[in-house]
């Protein structure tokens, strides 16, 4: 099983922003990039990874979405995986692959199917 992905990036801040509905990704106070969705619930659907030309090909987006998975993971919630490079990462980490669901699965009030996991790395 592939390992959690380490970030090589030391002084990475994400922040949420729920107005805007996305998490935007800081190397210092540099601005990199953004990943964002609209929340059904206890459901993220996560919608569009975007990181500034100049440093695209850093690691930047792989760190954005470990970082966002990570705080879905501990807040026992699930994501949609709408972004296409989201599913390539649920592909690479499969270690993830238990927190998407499907847009079909979830009720109008935005309740997953309760699904506990935990790391086993």
């Amino acid at each position: 099983m592939p390992q959690t992905p380490l970030i090589a990036h030391e002084a990475l801040r994400v922040e949420l922003d729920p107005e805007r509905q996305r998490y935007s990704l800081f190397d210092r106070e540099e601005f990199i990039g953004f990943l964002d969705f609209t929340r059904r619930g206890e459901v993220l659907d996560l919608q569009h990874t975007i990181i500034k030309e100049e440093f695209a090909r850093h690691g930047y987006a792989r760190a954005l979405v470990t970082i966002v998975l990570e705080r879905v993971w501990g807040r026992d919630e699930r994501i949609i995986p709408t972004c296409s490079y989201v599913v390539h990462f649920l592909e690479r980490f499969p270690q993830y692959a238990w927190l998407a669901v499907g847009a079909d699965d979830v009720p109008d009030d935005g309740a997953a199917a309760p699904v506990h996991g935990r790391h086993t790395a």
